[in-house]
């Protein structure tokens, strides 16, 4: 029974020690490239990003938001032109895991609790 305790704590150990590599830094500035299904549709959106802009292209139209960050892997995106009320609300914005050229993220409209989750790739 002592063993079984001692190997289960271990476990325990090593699993509470794992951390994601989070290398939010190279993610600030650069192009990438977002790939999600609308009504059953895989669309893709190219936006460039720089330390305080953000250019969405999406379907031949461009859409650009201002960038606040609160920490290197966590920002607020406002759209500066919205067309709705819907787009007036900020995205929280989190980096959640990085690779080579690609992360890992979750977004929430700031102020509710449904978040969602996608990966992004950045191609420059």
């Amino acid at each position: 029974m002592i063993k079984f305790l001692c190997f289960f704590a271990l476990i325990f150990l090593l699993i509470s020690c794992y951390s994601p590599n989070r290398n939010c830094q190279q993610f600030k500035t650069g192009t990438f490239e977002f790939e999600s299904y609308l009504n059953g549709e895989l669309v893709k959106t190219t936006f460039v990003r720089n330390d305080s802009i953000e250019i969405d292209y999406f379907k031949s139209k461009a859409d650009t938001s201002s960038i606040r960050w609160i920490n290197n892997c966590e920002y607020i995106l406002t759209n500066l032109n919205p067309k709705n009320m819907a787009e007036e609300k900020p995205l929280h914005m989190k980096i959640l895991t990085t690779e080579e050229n690609t992360y890992t993220f979750e977004y929430s409209v700031v102020g509710e609790d449904k978040k969602q989750k996608g990966t992004v790739k950045k191609i420059e």
